[in-house]
């Protein structure tokens, strides 16, 4: 059993999905671990990860849309200490996932046809985002 770890960083433009889908693929190929599990874990409560469809852009700009609707800035909001997106960006981690759990078969990730792995900026303003990666396996 052999394990492998890295800091994977990602500069962001702001609210919005990031595909970082090549970024840990590569990674991965890397270890040379041909089947095991990954995990993925983002560092920060104003930010998280999704696996979804990769294929048409409208996906993403719908989820975008979807979850400005389902968690809009709003003066309501107590938490404000970093402006008006700071406690819905709070809101969207805490209704999505700050962790993935990817299987690792015959030296890749066993994603589905049409599946990419996304941070989800929910920050108006570009930000640097650190997503841990482990994995473990043969």
């Amino acid at each position: 059993m052999r394990q492998a770890s890295h800091e994977l960083t990602i500069a962001t433009r702001g609210a919005g999905l990031v595909d970082i889908t090549r970024d840990v693929a590569d990674w991965q190929a890397d270890t040379a671990i041909d089947t095991g599990l990954l995990t993925l874990f983002c560092r920060h409560t104003s930010a998280s990860l999704l696996i979804n469809e990769n294929a048409a852009p409208a996906v993403r700009r719908d989820i975008e849309r979807y979850f400005t609707r389902l968690a809009p800035e709003s003066s309501a909001y107590e938490h404000d200490d970093e402006g008006p997106d700071d406690m819905p960006a709070h809101l969207k981690t805490a209704l999505t996932q700050v962790s993935l759990s990817i299987p690792v078969v015959a030296g890749r990730m066993a994603l589905g046809t049409w599946q990419g792995i996304y941070l989800f900026e929910h920050r108006a303003m570009p930000h640097r985002r650190h997503v841990m990666l482990h994995l473990i396996g043969d």
